[in-house]
């Protein structure tokens, strides 16, 4: 069983899906950056779903969710569920630790033969693709013990955890500029087109996406 949130330090805490102990895994994340083509292939749509899957575990834990994936004009995504939140526990001065999901691998899918394979027909591999192909990803967490907010460049952070007011929600909110290395797609100006990303994320029962094409 996992250690209670206040129980001593992260590195006594049992791992399920991400190394509480490491907060930032610079060569897993070197990894990526060093080859898109095998880790996002399909480009922007493939970080797309990567987010989208874990709207969709919510959902299925939850017996039903909602997200919403927005397309912005200057071509970053943004996707925002109504999920928990991220796991956030205290270290034991009582400090918050978050659960390292940006910037280190996901134990259940990176490297894993048995990893799910996203609608796109290529295998998931977790949340720190998506920001160590991501120039720019800020990170927006609401759970029922306080809200935050944290900016990563690359996959790094470059922030602290920064509270935020409470708005009464749950949830998770994930906007990221992709990096140049990441192959867009010409006809729709960098992305999926509207169409093609509803038809994808149909596989998923649970969830019901809503997309915001603020493109031009």
């Amino acid at each position: 069983m996992d250690r209670s949130p206040s129980d001593g330090s992260p590195a006594s805490w049992r791992n399920t899906t991400h190394d509480w102990a490491r907060s930032v895994d610079a060569e897993h994340l070197a990894r990526i950056r060093r080859d898109p083509a095998v880790f996002a292939p399909g480009g922007v749509l493939h970080l797309l779903l990567e987010v989208v899957a874990y709207a969709a575990d919510e959902a299925e834990c939850s017996g039903g969710g909602r997200c919403t994936v927005t397309l912005h004009a200057d071509g970053s995504v943004s996707v925002a569920d109504e999920g928990r939140g991220t796991d956030t526990r205290l270290d034991g001065r009582g400090r918050p630790v978050r659960k390292p999901v940006m910037a280190t691998k996901d134990l259940r899918f990176f490297d894993h033969p048995g990893a799910q394979v996203l609608p796109d027909g290529h295998p998931r591999r977790g949340m720190s693709v998506v920001a160590a192909l991501s120039a720019r990803l800020v990170h927006t967490n609401r759970r029922a013990g306080g809200s935050w907010v944290q900016h990563y460049e690359h996959g790094v952070p470059v922030t602290d955890l920064t509270p935020v007011d409470g708005d009464g929600t749950t949830g998770t909110t994930v906007h990221f500029s992709p990096a140049d290395c990441v192959a867009a797609t010409p006809a729709t100006g960098g992305g999926p087109s509207r169409g093609e990303l509803a038809a994808l994320t149909r596989v998923w029962p649970y969830l019901s996406v809503e997309v915001d094409d603020r493109r031009a």
